[in-house]
């Protein structure tokens, strides 16, 4: 358990904190987070905002332990595993709750998740072959936009929203599209490792 394996179980745990705030049914408790009035038209809840300080901070762990990994030679089989549940975890679960929540469409957390299914089954396989499948520039701009429509819709959408600007929307849209378009482009840069095998029973 090396240190950029640390920072990754880390956001994990952050990450199941962030679910615990947003699904924790305070007001059923007897616990009143206060409510801010903004425009006296936007009523902010004050635990997506604390969720959305703490995504903020786990979205910077997910960097920081591939940068030390890889400055430090750290890099391993345990840690490439933990790193991408880490990040399932955290996109996924919030996705899927800002979803039933009202704040996002449902289509949204649909496409991202068979996005992923789809793409690291074709990571597995192409892997088990012997070949490493590198990220592509599609699937990094996807990765920004998710992250910061993420962010921007657990802060409300502010302050784009005082002049009634859909920024976050925009966002999670611009990434569910460019999930669709990643999921396409890795599989044509690997569909000749994916097929090969079929190929060779064939040609015997």
């Amino acid at each position: 358990m090396n240190l950029p394996n640390k920072i990754t179980v880390s956001r994990i745990i952050l990450s199941l904190f962030i679910v615990t705030i947003l699904l924790f049914p305070l007001d059923a408790s007897g616990i009143a987070l206060p409510k801010l009035f903004i425009n006296e038209s936007i009523v902010v809840d004050l635990k997506y905002i604390l969720s959305g300080f703490l995504f903020i901070i786990a979205a910077i762990t997910d960097y920081l332990d591939g940068y030390i990994a890889r400055k430090k030679h750290m890099v391993t089989d345990f840690g490439k595993m933990i790193d991408a549940i880490a990040d399932k975890i955290l996109v996924n679960s919030v996705l899927v709750i800002l979803s039933a929540n009202g704040f996002i469409s449902p289509i949204i957390p649909v496409v991202i998740i068979i996005r992923d299914s789809v793409v690291n089954s074709i990571k597995m396989v192409v892997g088990n072959k012997g070949k490493v499948v590198a990220a592509i520039k599609s699937g990094k701009i996807k990765t920004a936009c998710l992250m910061t429509g993420i962010v921007l819709t657990l802060f409300y959408n502010l302050p784009f929203e005082l002049w009634n600007f859909k920024v976050s929307d925009a966002l999670l849209i611009v990434a569910a599209v460019l999930s669709v378009v990643s999921a396409i482009q890795y599989y044509y840069m690997n569909r000749e490792l994916l097929f090969n095998e079929k190929k060779e029973i064939l040609e015997n």
